[in-house]
């Protein structure tokens, strides 16, 4: 049966246009939804939310002797060899899962694409998998979770993705082989095996050849992931850094090819996100975890945060970040030819937590104002000016000091240019990238205002004075014209 399908993958791949190569890979195109899109929806959802305690990555660490999980476990639950990850399942049934109110409350926040993830890296599939009985559809809901969210969110007209994390799973129980647990009963292989060597933090982050999956393993991911695309239909792949291990080379290229022939066969754009360097450039769609980037990049990117700034999945503490500090993230984002995937992890019980429902309502309501200048913009020839310096890199969106007034960042659109204003200031706003270099300023109109904008232009900058009532909160947006654009 395995070499069955993996021909049926190869035909597609033979079929064309594109082969597994990256030569072929690099006249790649990311779409029309995703560049005019620019928000989407992660959604972290699995076992890991019934222990609801440090964060996603409890499986892992539950089996890894001197973490704060370890002792956490054996003190709650006992000790692994009695109860282990494979014993919270009964308790994630999912009973208020409303695949549709979900849609909804997506929709509502302004999003474009919803991404859930359909396997995390302990193994259980949120999916009707094929090639596994550890899944939401035999165990636990006893759904077709992925599958569920997949009809509702077209419904309302949002393009549907996954998320794979499913490579670091080769590694991810390895603890459990070091002590008594359940990783060493046969009985749970399909959960938590392979479980071999974790590769070493060096390696990990420089040549990434250290504890290479073997050819079952890969075979395996590549079916695994080619199924995901044929049972829903999936426009977008998300993959977690994993992939970057030179063994995937081979494989990215044939799922490569086969996802974007099979996008061009149903005439639907798609496209893959990748961490690190695992393609070449040009070839996927670049995303930098809970990161951003301090200039424009001409090719489309994206960066992957949460509301959440401890866990991705729920825990029973979040620390929330504020709406104001996602929506200021995002219009950054944005002005640099990038796209932000923000993550709501929801509780066992399938319901969103009311505070990260509380800041998709409230970005909502700010792009029901502002959204002209966010959907289907571009970068302009600088993505802002201010003082408050955002690093390039992973990890850095809750390390650098909050946006001010003086902070300004621009989109364009046809005619149309956007300074979009991170703080509302006491008088007025000074506009130095709009001075009389970029061109004369003919007009000035404030998004959700009615209220005419005063405003002047001289060599130096373009001020336009605080009106006396604000359209919205957290930043507010600009239509600038200029004379002969």
């Amino acid at each position: 049966m395995t070499a069955d399908s993996l021909k049926q993958i190869d035909d597609v791949i033979a079929a064309g246009p594109y082969a597994a190569s990256w030569e072929s890979l690099s006249s790649y195109q990311a779409p029309a939804w995703y560049q005019e899109g620019k928000l989407g929806i992660f959604v972290h959802w699995g076992v890991y939310s019934v222990p609801a305690f440090a964060n996603e990555w409890y499986a892992r660490n539950m089996y890894l002797q001197g973490t704060r999980e370890f002792d956490h476990h054996v003190a709650t639950h006992g000790p692994q060899s009695q109860f282990g990850y494979k014993d919270f399942i009964p308790s994630f049934r999912g009973e208020q899962f409303d695949p549709d109110a979900w849609a909804d409350l997506f929709k509502r926040a302004g999003a474009r694409y919803v991404v859930p993830v359909a396997e995390h890296h302990d193994g259980f599939a949120m999916y009707d998998c094929s090639l596994s009985e550890w899944t939401a559809v035999k165990m636990g809901p006893k759904r077709d979770v992925v599958g569920d969210l997949a009809a509702a969110v077209r419904r309302l007209g949002l393009v549907f993705g996954v998320s794979s994390h499913r490579a670091e799973h080769w590694w991810f129980f390895d603890g459990g082989t070091k002590f008594d647990s359940d990783v060493q009963d046969p009985r749970f292989h399909g959960l938590y095996g392979p479980a071999r060597p974790a590769p070493s933090r060096e390696t990990r982050e420089k040549e990434m050849v250290d504890s290479p999956p073997d050819q079952a393993f890969l075979d395996d991911w590549l079916l695994r992931t080619c199924e995901l695309v044929d049972r829903y239909r999936t426009q977008l792949v998300w993959f977690d850094w994993w992939i970057m291990h030179q063994a995937f080379v081979p494989y990215l290229q044939k799922f490569a090819a086969y996802l974007y022939n099979r996008g061009a066969q149903w005439n639907q754009g798609v496209a893959i996100n990748y961490k690190l360097e695992a393609f070449p450039e040009g070839t996927a769609v670049y995303d930098i975890e809970r990161g951003q980037l301090s200039g424009i990049r001409p090719i489309l990117w994206q960066t992957d945060t949460a509301i959440s700034k401890n866990s991705w999945g729920y825990v029973k503490n979040q620390d929330y970040k504020t709406a104001t500090a996602v929506i200021h993230d995002f219009i950054d984002i944005v002005s640099k030819n990038g796209a932000l995937l923000l993550d709501v992890g929801p509780r066992p019980d399938g319901t969103i937590p009311e505070p990260e429902q509380a800041v998709l309502l409230e970005l909502g309501r700010w792009l029901d104002v502002n959204g002209e200048a966010v959907y289907g913009t571009r970068f302009w020839k600088v993505f802002g000016e201010g003082p408050t310096a955002v690093q390039s890199g992973g990890f850095t969106d809750t390390k650098r000091e909050a946006f001010t007034s003086d902070d300004i960042r621009f989109t364009t659109k046809g005619d149309a240019l956007y300074a979009i204003c991170l703080g509302w200031p006491a008088k007025e706003w000074t506009i130095e990238s709009l001075g009389g270099g970029a061109g004369k300023v003919v007009g000035v109109t404030m998004l959700g205002s009615q209220q005419p904008v005063t405003w002047s232009q001289d060599e130096r900058a373009l001020r336009i004075a605080a009106p006396i009532k604000k359209p919205c909160d957290h930043a507010y947006a600009f239509k600038v014209a200029l004379e002969g654009r």
